[in-house]
C-alpha cells in the first residue's frame, strides 16, 4: 500500500524524504513535486526500476525518461560533453523548466530505454527534490499520469491515476506553473550529422519560451518550422519525443 507525506507539514516531511530514499533505494517509485508539474521516480541506475517506472505509465522502451540532476556537477557525470551553448543555457534557465538531450556519457551502466545513446537532462527548481537528488543521485523522473492523460499538478491527481503502482507520495500542493518543461536537443553541438550545421533544435515548447531560447543561443536555435515541413509535420507523441514531465 502506498504512503502519502505532506511535505507542507513540518511534522511530516521528514518522515516523508526518508520514505522516498528508501524506497528508491529499493528499485520502487515515488511521486514528487517539481517546478513544472508532478513526477514519477526512478534510480536511473535500476534498470528493472525504469521498467516499473515505463510500466506504470503504460509507456514502452521508444519512450525513454529524463533525467533530474541536483547540479551541474551531476550534469557533467552523465553527459559526453557540455559544449559552451549548452553551458550558456544551464547558467541562463537552471534550476528551472528546461530539459537538456545531449550525448550519453559511453562507460554509464544503465538502461532508460531506446535512446540512441543520448540522455535529457533537468535540474529542477524544488529545493524537495534536489534534497532527494543529493542523497539518491540522477532520478529518472517523467510526468506524473498515465499515458494519453494530464500530467498531475497536485499529489491526488497522480494517486487516482497510478495507485499503488507508486510507493510513496510527496504532496507539497499545487505545482507553480503545470507548465511540463521545455525541451531541446543539442547533440548536434557534440555528434555533427555529416556537412550539417550544429544546431539547437527544440523539441517541445513549454516553461521556456522559444524567445529566452533565442535570447541565449542567437543564430544556433534552429529557425522554427513552418505549416507544410517535415519537422513540423512529426508526431512526437503527447509528452514529446521522449518522456518529460
Amino acid at each position: 500500500m502506498s504512503s502519502v507525506f505532506d511535505c507542507r507539514d513540518d511534522s511530516q516531511i521528514l518522515a516523508g524524504m526518508r520514505h522516498a530514499r528508501q524506497a528508491i533505494a529499493r528499485g520502487e517509485l515515488v511521486v514528487l513535486p517539481t517546478d513544472t508539474v508532478y513526477g514519477i521516480a526512478a534510480d536511473a541506475f535500476s534498470p528493472a526500476a525504469v521498467q516499473r517506472l515505463r510500466e506504470a505509465k503504460g509507456r514502452g522502451r521508444d519512450m525513454p525518461p529524463p533525467v533530474l540532476v541536483s547540479g551541474q556537477e551531476m550534469l557533467a557525470a552523465l553527459v559526453e560533453e557540455v559544449p559552451e551553448a549548452v553551458q550558456k543555457l544551464v547558467d541562463a534557465f537552471w534550476p528551472g523548466g528546461l530539459t537538456i538531450v545531449l550525448p550519453a556519457q559511453p562507460s554509464l551502466v544503465w538502461d532508460l530505454g531506446e535512446t540512441k545513446g543520448t540522455v535529457a537532462v533537468r535540474m529542477p527548481d524544488r529545493r524537495i527534490v534536489l534534497e532527494l537528488l543529493a542523497e539518491t543521485g540522477p532520478l529518472a523522473v517523467s510526468s506524473a499520469n498515465l499515458t494519453g492523460r494530464d500530467a498531475a499538478i497536485i499529489a491526488s491527481d497522480a494517486q487516482d491515476m497510478l495507485g499503488d503502482s507508486v510507493a510513496v507520495y510527496l504532496e507539497e500542493g499545487y505545482s507553480e506553473t503545470g507548465v511540463a518543461s521545455t525541451i531541446v536537443d543539442a547533440t548536434s553541438l557534440v555528434s555533427p550529422v555529416d556537412d550539417e550545421t550544429p544546431v539547437v533544435r527544440v523539441l517541445r515548447e513549454g516553461a521556456i519560451s522559444r524567445e529566452q531560447l533565442e535570447g541565449v543561443l542567437g543564430d544556433l536555435l534552429e529557425a522554427e518550422a513552418q505549416p507544410g515541413d517535415v519537422a513540423a509535420d512529426e508526431t512526437l507523441g503527447d509528452e514529446g519525443p521522449v518522456e518529460a514531465e
